[in-house]
């Protein structure tokens, strides 16, 4: 279970900088390029990836 929250936690970590950089217009080539709600979403997503993986790798 830890090692499927850290694999789902990197995968939305990176996702989230993706939708995060395209938002920004940082990262051009795709709809969501220079669009700020797509910021969000990507920090959003990126936030959850940390929170998970925070948990995948607790001890209990």
């Amino acid at each position: 279970m830890k090692l499927l929250l850290r694999i789902i936690g990197i995968g939305a970590v990176v996702i989230g900088a993706v939708w995060m950089l395209q938002g920004f217009n940082l990262m051009p080539g795709s709809f969501m390029t220079g669009d700020p709600k797509w910021a969000a979403y990507g920090g959003g997503l990126a936030l959850l990836g940390v929170v998970l993986l925070v948990r995948g790798w607790e001890r209990r």
